[in-house]
């Protein structure tokens, strides 16, 4: 960059010198005219004060305008900068989907995609922002696996599941109580795309003892939601697990909705949705047909909301077992409303140990506005619950104490006589046990009747059966 810089003087710097007349620039003064003298020609200005504080004040002004002009250089840059920052950050944001035939996985129902599997999940978990893991329409045969986070950066993680996932048969793969596909430890969990996960349960009912054994082999759960935070879960179908269809363990502000579980009605052990430890959780619009409970509600869950489920063949919607094991944590704040249960075992039901090894309990708990098809106890509570073939006459009461339940507009018909059973703990009896606008008819023709058994009870018209005492 060129400068010309003028004082006030009309004194010239930073110029070319002068070219002497009659020479070329920078000859000697030999052969000029005797009036031109070289003193005259290169001496200085003359010199005054005002022209030395003038030119102290143009060099500040220089430093001022260049510390400007530098300044503005930064900013311009700094500007670039961000822009370029703020476009990358962008791209690496937008919903980036990653789908699991990219790693490999081959949907022809045979070849093991586990890894597969796996390698998309961990570059969507350690991706940014809301990302998907895309599976595709097709059959993909899946070996155990565990879907786990944390995943730090990122805001939802979406599993679109649009493809059949079919499991193992061979249980010698599910050792050491490993389950079948596990989701585990990340916050913004999304499952959705109408998918079907199939257990292939039939080949292994038949080693479930279960059902008659105090002790037995646990087979594995279908599908697990572990120690999970804000999670939806829409669309899914399940079929044929040889446990559990789901499990929802130690979750907070679950979601599940538009769910389709199916099992045979004589499979063991087949829960649909099974809660346990965790709270928020809200249940509904599920058609649920299996070979025991719709839904079981088990320790230590609080804030529970489950409505418009379509509940038969099956064991009804039931809270426990509990009272089985030490330590257990109370259950609290339930509500099950809006729904149909049909040719069930049981409909709405609370069933509780006897011999509990501690004390826990079961309160604030709303069944409303549930219609009954042809079930054998519409409304149960069970304190002396053992299916065990060990049990004997020599048991503890249990020590699960029941108190503040409310059953509101239960109405249908029960394929027993008994359609109201209240048998609680002589231990510990149920407290505030509230039955109101309960019309349930049984289909035998005769005038459907209630049992009390240690039941602080109440009962509000309409009421049929009769109230017991």
């Amino acid at each position: 960059m060129q400068s010309n810089v003028h004082t006030s003087t009309g004194v010239e710097y930073c110029r070319a010198p002068r070219r002497i007349p009659g020479g070329g620039e920078g000859s000697s003064a030999a052969g000029r005219s005797d009036s031109i003298k070289p003193s005259r020609l290169f001496s200085p200005p003359p010199f005054h004060s005002s022209s030395l504080l003038n030119l102290n004040s143009s060099k500040q002004q220089l430093q001022q305008k260049m510390r400007q002009g530098s300044m503005k250089v930064l900013i311009q840059l700094a500007s670039i900068l961000l822009c370029v920052f703020a476009v990358t950050a962008r791209r690496l944001t937008v919903n980036p989907t990653f789908d699991v035939r990219s790693y490999g996985a081959i949907a022809d129902g045979v070849t093991d995609n586990s890894q597969a599997f796996l390698g998309a999940w961990n570059a969507a978990c350690s991706s940014i922002g809301d990302v998907k893991l895309l599976i595709p329409p097709g059959n993909y045969f899946l070996n155990p696996v565990k879907f786990y986070g944390p995943c730090p950066n990122v805001n939802t993680l979406t599993v679109y599941q649009e493809g059949v996932i079919t499991a193992s048969t061979d249980l010698s793969l599910y050792q050491s109580g490993n389950d079948w596909v596990e989701f585990g430890y990340v916050e913004g969990l999304r499952l959705t795309g109408g998918g079907t996960f199939d257990g292939q349960g039939s080949a292994s009912w038949s080693y479930d003892q279960c059902p008659t054994e105090k002790y037995c082999n646990v087979l594995p759960t279908s599908v697990k939601f572990v120690h999970l935070n804000d999670t939806i879960v829409y669309g899914m179908r399940s079929i044929n697990p040889k446990f559990f269809h789901i499990a929802v363990l130690q979750c907070q502000n679950f979601e599940a909705g538009i769910i389709h579980i199916e099992a045979p009605e004589d499979s063991p052990n087949t829960d649909g949705i099974h809660i346990e430890r965790s709270s928020g959780v809200t249940i509904h619009d599920a058609i649920i047909s299996t070979g025991d409970d719709c839904i079981s509600i088990g320790q230590g869950n609080t804030n529970v909301l489950i409505s418009r489920i379509n509940c038969g063949p099956g064991h009804g919607i039931s809270i426990g077992s509990l009272g089985k094991y030490p330590n257990e944590e109370d259950v609290r704040n339930l509500v099950v409303t809006d729904s149909h249960i049909s040719n069930t075992m049981n409909g709405v039901r609370i069933k509780t140990w006897q011999n509990s090894p501690s004390s826990s309990s079961v309160t604030n708990i709303t069944f409303e506005n549930i219609l009954m098809s042809n079930v054998q106890n519409p409304i149960i509570i069970d304190q002396t619950y053992c299916p065990d073939k060990l049990c004997d006459g020599n048991l503890v009461p249990s020590r699960v104490s029941i108190s503040d339940v409310h059953f509101k507009v239960i109405n249908g018909t029960s394929a027993s006589q008994v359609a109201v059973t209240l048998n609680c703990s002589p231990g510990i009896p149920c407290q505030n046990i509230n039955l109101q606008d309960i019309v349930l008819n049984y289909v035998g023709g005769k005038p459907s009747t209630a049992f009390c058994a240690y039941a602080n009870a109440r009962f509000s018209a309409p009421m049929l059966p009769l109230p017991c005492n």
